[in-house]
């Protein structure tokens, strides 16, 4: 591949309420997902475009108090922005009949940052979002992934910005060759799925490895 333009595999998927799948009563294996990232980069889209649930959030008005603390720098889509999560985001999705996937959105700001150790808690996996007009405001959330001993995949949103080969992603955020990398528009609900299809299998042959 010698551009970040990745084939998407996933077919559209109904909502709930219009004939597609639901959360079964007999669901009983439950995982943890967390999507974390840099301020600004979509996670919080993600969690709604993808959540079978009406997603729960804390957002809050970006207010002049904020000025100085959070770094909008001079990206367009961060001067308008006008909300900021402040806790997490929550939502939920169901991979089958018995397995439904939780999922945690991290804030990305540093002045929560504290918040993550407990997000962490318990998580089989991450999704790791970012932007690629602004790759250095992963290199935290990849740093705190690795140090804790968390599995995670990197998800290139989609803000029409400049285009990097896959090798150069790889190497400004020092991923290594066994990471996926992949694009996707968190807007969108197949191709949010898709990411968290890839994670899922991801972790499924990390396991099968470890027991060989």
């Amino acid at each position: 591949m010698d551009s970040v333009t990745f084939e998407r595999r996933a077919a559209p998927h109904p909502r709930p309420g219009s004939g597609g799948p639901s959360l079964a009563s007999t669901a009983d294996n439950g995982l943890k997902i967390v999507i974390v990232g840099g301020f600004g980069v979509g996670k919080t889209t993600m969690v709604r475009s993808v959540s079978e649930i009406r997603p729960l959030n804390t957002e809050e008005t970006m207010t002049q108090a904020g000025e100085g603390i959070d770094e909008l720098g001079d990206h367009d889509g961060l001067r308008t922005k006008t909300s900021t999560t402040v806790a997490f985001d929550f939502g939920r999705i169901s991979l089958d009949e018995r397995s439904v996937l939780y999922l945690f959105g991290a804030p990305g700001q540093e002045r929560f940052w504290f918040l993550w150790e407990r997000l962490f808690s318990g998580t089989l996996g991450a999704v790791v979002l970012v932007d690629t007009r602004r790759l250095s405001d992963s290199w935290y959330a990849i740093d705190r992934l690795e140090q804790h001993g968390t599995p995670f995949i990197v998800a290139c949103n989609d803000f029409g910005g400049p285009v990097h080969t896959e090798q150069q992603i790889r190497e400004a955020l020092d991923l290594s060759p066994e990471v996926p990398l992949m694009e996707c528009d968190a807007r969108d609900r197949s191709s949010s799925k898709y990411v968290l299809i890839t994670l899922v299998e991801y972790l499924h042959t990390l396991s099968s490895e470890s027991t060989q």
